[in-house]
């Protein structure tokens, strides 16, 4: 469902009012059919002009589009699901632990699908261009930001991309002195905020290199001091499932980078099985 999957992605960077309209609307999409631009801006307590203008914000002409393009969602995906019969009633939840396990599958697949919109092609080309044709890519992530900086490192470095890790702020800092013209370094912070990562990226491309950041998405200064921005999606009430569509949304971002570079140049796919075999025969030995 298209038109939601959106609303649902720029939920955090709407202002107080939108976000309302946006809740209202994710909420209520199989009723939107029965209100009126005005009815909603009664219901919500809001001047009409506000739906008409959050309409416009996703490309829509007004409010009729809007609600055209979500029946019609809306429709498509009740077409898709098969009338519920006693079979189907049997594989229903039959539990609490049931219930919150189905719940993580439907959350990840909508952060998922959330953060890959949220990420157009052409943004994830745009960054697959910049590191095929860097000199070198630094990769930098703190606390748990850190793993999968490693592990992305990693994987530039079996496609034959000269990825340097760095799991320290300072020895980050230190290595500036190194950095050249072309260079890219990629930088992950959940939230953002940690002013170090800030510093580094701003001295990174004072030197001349390319900064690309990766973080929730959300408005925050990381994100503001780079040229180029990836967001990840994790909408969730409760914290622990919060944390946890933030790690797979992640995973999903860079293994999307990962089959994009392979695709884009046959190289790299050759230069990763002859690394992948070296590692085998290693195992091996």
């Amino acid at each position: 469902m298209a038109p939601l999957t959106r609303i649902a992605a720029e939920r955090e960077r709407m202002s107080a009012i939108e976000r309302r309209i946006a809740d209202f609307i994710c909420d209520n999409a199989h009723l939107l059919r029965d209100y009126s631009s005005q009815q909603l801006a009664n219901a919500l307590g809001i001047s009409q002009s506000s739906v008409v203008k959050f309409s416009q914000k996703f490309g829509y002409r007004g409010y009729p589009d809007l609600k055209f393009s979500i029946g019609m969602a809306v429709a498509r995906h009740s077409g898709d699901s098969p009338p519920l019969d006693e079979d189907a009633s049997m594989a229903a939840p039959t539990d609490a632990a049931q219930a919150a396990l189905l719940e993580l599958v439907q959350l990840r697949q909508a952060a998922q699908q959330q953060t890959q919109l949220t990420n157009p092609l052409s943004t994830l080309q745009q960054v697959v261009r910049l590191l095929d044709q860097a000199p070198r890519v630094y990769v930098h992530g703190l606390g748990d930001d850190g793993i999968y900086a490693r592990d992305l490192a990693m994987r530039l470095s079996l496609q034959g991309i000269l990825a340097i890790h760095h799991a320290d702020a300072i020895l980050m800092l230190a290595d500036l002195s190194t950095v050249r013209s072309g260079d890219v370094l990629i930088v992950l912070s959940e939230f953002g905020k940690m002013q170090p990562l800030v510093h580094i990226s701003r001295q990174f491309q004072a030197l001349g290199g390319q900064v690309i950041s990766i973080t929730r998405h959300t408005a925050n200064p990381l994100r503001a001091s780079t040229a180029t921005a990836l967001a990840v999606c994790a909408n969730a009430d409760a914290p622990h499932m919060a944390q946890l569509l933030y790690r797979s949304s992640l995973q999903f971002l860079l293994d999307s980078l990962f089959v994009l570079l392979c695709h884009t140049n046959p190289e790299r796919q050759r230069q990763l099985a002859v690394n992948l075999e070296r590692v085998a025969q290693l195992i091996d030995a």
